[in-house]
């Protein structure tokens, strides 16, 4: 009888709780981990045209990705994303922390440069892309356009280039227009990181006599630690899934290319097993990145 009172007590303590996240929970099951087990499933299969899979091939194509890939596509595309993804990190963060800390000086009409720096978050990739396709024209001289046009008419001949089509710097240019777009987004994070810090500690160092270069170095700047973290994380995660600003800025060019489109363009020739390879792979290094951020997230709300 205790027994059954207990069972009844846990039952009506989180019964309720788990019928209203049931929804949710049959829903992520089904379509977020139901469908990873599918593609990790599916690239252990045989299957790279539109027939029926020939049976299991194990690691087989993980294994070809890095040894029997043609023209090293996907070695290349890893390639060209640790260059977007450095590129993108550095640049976005950087200009995030600039703006912030200048908006934190407290500069005159904070409210309108807010609104400048966040306003390319409400546009879409795609609309952004066919916008800095235009502006990061290659052709230069006569033929120059965009950014390139621009230079020609000021008379800074110097500053003019191929942009995203140039074979040794195309993967840095590519990055320009995701850190225009996203850095505003980075600003408000240290913004309001800047603003979370306690009054007192400014108050502090002031009265103990501390300069501004010591205040910000010494005091504010190590603050914003936590901050710092969580920006590199978010731009690293966003960074290794980035394809509709590629696809909308160079199309699907080798010059450019990423694991992300390079997985559309497999789907296009019907080879499922290398798409879920290439997918399955980098769900892994996303992980890889994601996972120790937040072990570390939950144990640092778990210290007294």
């Amino acid at each position: 009888m205790r027994t059954r009172a207990w069972n009844w007590h846990r039952l009506r303590r989180w019964g309720p709780g788990l019928l209203l996240l049931s929804p949710s929970l049959i829903v992520l099951a089904i379509f977020v981990y139901g469908l990873i087990g599918w593609t990790f499933n599916l690239s252990l299969q045989d299957k790279h045209n539109a027939r029926e899979s020939k049976g299991y091939v194990g690691l087989d194509n993980y294994t070809n990705l890095f040894t029997n890939d043609i023209s090293d596509r996907f070695v290349h595309s890893l390639k060209n994303l640790a260059v977007f993804t450095v590129v993108f990190i550095v640049g976005t963060i950087l200009l995030g922390l600039l703006w912030a800390f200048l908006l934190e000086r407290g500069a005159k009409a904070e409210g309108f440069f807010r609104t400048i720096y966040l306003f390319p978050m409400a546009v879409s990739f795609v609309a952004s892309g066919v916008v800095w396709r235009w502006l990061m024209n290659s052709g230069t001289g006569d033929n120059a356009g965009g950014l390139n046009a621009i230079f020609s008419d000021l008379g800074l001949h110097f500053l003019e280039n191929r942009w995203w089509t140039d074979p040794d710097w195309g993967m840095a240019a590519m990055a320009i227009p995701a850190i225009w777009q996203l850095s505003g987004y980075i600003m408000a994070l240290f913004l309001a990181g800047f603003r979370g810090i306690p009054h007192d500690l400014r108050e502090a160092a002031v009265m103990d006599g501390t300069s501004s270069y010591q205040l910000y170095r010494h005091v504010l700047f190590p603050q914003l630690t936590p901050v710092a973290l969580s920006a590199l994380i978010i731009t690293g995660h966003m960074s290794m899934k980035m394809f509709d600003l590629i696809m909308s800025v160079s199309g699907p060019q080798y010059l450019t290319e990423v694991p992300a489109v390079y997985v559309w363009q497999t789907l296009l020739t019907s080879d499922q097993a290398k798409a879920a390879a290439i997918s399955i792979f980098l769900l892994l290094v996303v992980a890889v990145v994601i996972v120790p951020y937040l072990v570390y997230v939950n144990r640092s709300e778990k210290r007294p």
